[in-house]
C-alpha cells in the first residue's frame, strides 16, 4: 500500500475517534456517569484527531465555555498545520504526494 493511503486512513480514523470521543463524554455528563479525562481528549487531539475533536466540540456543544478546550484544539491543529507544511515543503526530505 502507498504510504499515502496509510497516513490518509490513520488521518480518517483518528478524527473519527475524536469526534466520538466529545459525543461520548456529552453523553456521559449528561448522565452522570463516569467521564473521559480532558487529557485523554487532548491526546486524541495531539494524535492527529484535532479537526474530529473540534467538529465534535461545536457539534455536541461539549466543552465549548472551557478556555482550554476553546483555545487549545485549535492551537494543535495549527501547530499540526504548520508541521505538515514544513515536511511537504521546507523539509530536507522528499515527499511524493501523488
Amino acid at each position: 500500500m502507498e504510504v499515502i493511503f496509510i497516513l490518509a486512513l490513520y488521518a480518517i480514523i483518528v478524527n473519527i475517534i475524536g469526534f466520538a470521543a466529545m459525543g461520548i463524554d456529552k453523553r456521559r455528563a449528561r448522565r452522570k456517569a463516569w467521564r473521559i479525562p480532558e487529557a485523554t481528549l487532548f491526546l486524541i487531539a495531539a494524535l492527529g484527531g484535532s479537526v474530529g475533536s473540534i467538529l465534535g466540540m461545536y457539534f455536541f456543544r461539549h466543552k465549548t465555555l472551557h478556555r482550554s478546550f476553546v483555545l487549545g484544539m485549535p492551537a494543535i491543529l495549527a501547530v499540526q498545520i504548520a508541521l505538515l507544511c514544513y515536511l511537504l515543503f521546507a523539509s530536507p526530505f522528499s515527499f511524493a504526494i501523488l
